[in-house]
């Protein structure tokens, strides 16, 4: 219990950084106005036919989207391009405490920050959805409008028929909510190893896992490569299971007819490699050097 309350004490003084700190308002900052622009194309579709929304679905056809799970996720490396955090409070922290439980600390800020940064994101959609909104457990007009017609294609709103039909609005938002959380949590755990064994590579790193995840987006394939139809559908079951962003991706997965992952699956993929990197990171932090130069004002 005495452990816990350390690894506890370590990941309140990360928050206490948060206090008047202009990199965690601009990511904040970023966080929401990326929200109104990528959600506003459902809220002007839905004020331009006259139909309300469930108040979830601007979240849920915003970040169904991998385009904009990356754009999201790319805004965690304001939150973590630092860690570990090395403020005055720790050359105290490593006298009381051994350098596992530290970085125990940093491990539990980096998750709490993470599914903080997540329901920023969530409330932020929320409140944009506005007054013309409802709370019920139901699929709104706006939505069957662009699921069963082409029109959400056409205005780049992933609205999907098996997602209406197989599915509700509160256990959709949970789970594209989840896996959003998973793939920001194993990028961050990425970029805190790398931070420890290459010094500041974890901003480096970050952003090849994101240019990794973008890249292997079957629609970004087929562009480059001028792939035939055939070709696409082996593309979008292969890459469906090789890319971390289309794991985190709700409509990229298996609904009892498709050849891809099931969320079981995903879930389990970002649960055992966040795992793992966390695992290099304690053994990685046995020998890492830690350099206090400019921590004293």
């Amino acid at each position: 219990m005495y452990k816990i309350r350390q690894i506890g004490l370590v990941a309140a003084a990360n928050f206490r950084r948060w206090r008047r700190n202009p990199q965690i308002a601009l990511a904040f900052g970023l966080g929401f106005v990326v929200c109104f622009l990528l959600s506003d194309k459902v809220l002007v579709f839905a004020k331009e036919h006259d139909t309300i929304v469930q108040v979830l679905e601007p979240f849920i056809w915003t970040f169904g989207d991998a385009n904009s799970i990356l754009v999201i996720s790319l805004l965690l490396l304001l939150l973590f391009a630092d860690m570990p955090n090395l403020g005055n409070e720790v050359p105290l922290f490593l006298i009381r405490i051994n350098r596992r439980v530290w970085l125990l600390g940093q491990i539990l800020y980096l998750i709490l920050a993470t599914m903080g940064f997540m329901c920023f994101i969530l409330l932020s959609t929320c409140v944009l959805a506005g007054t013309k909104a409802y709370t019920a457990n139901l699929w709104s007009e706006t939505a069957a409008i662009l699921g069963y017609s082409s029109i959400g294609e056409k205005i780049a709103i992933p609205a999907f028929v098996k997602v209406l039909e197989l599915s509700f609005p509160y256990s959709c938002t949970l789970h594209i909510f989840g896996l959003m959380a998973g793939y920001s949590v194993l990028m961050a755990s990425l970029i805190l190893y790398l931070n420890l064994w290459k010094g500041n590579g974890g901003m480096i790193g970050g952003i090849i896992f994101s240019g990794f995840g973008f890249l292997m987006n079957p629609e970004v394939i087929a562009n480059i490569l001028h792939l035939s139809q055939e070709q696409m559908k082996t593309a979008n079951i292969a890459f469906g299971w090789i890319s971390p962003l289309n794991h985190a991706t709700y409509y990229m997965h298996n609904f009892g007819y498709d050849n891809l992952p099931k969320l079981w699956m995903s879930y389990g993929f970002f649960i055992v490699g966040s795992l793992f990197l966390f695992g290099l990171s304690l053994w990685r932090i046995k020998n890492y050097s830690f350099d206090f130069t400019g921590t004293q004002k």
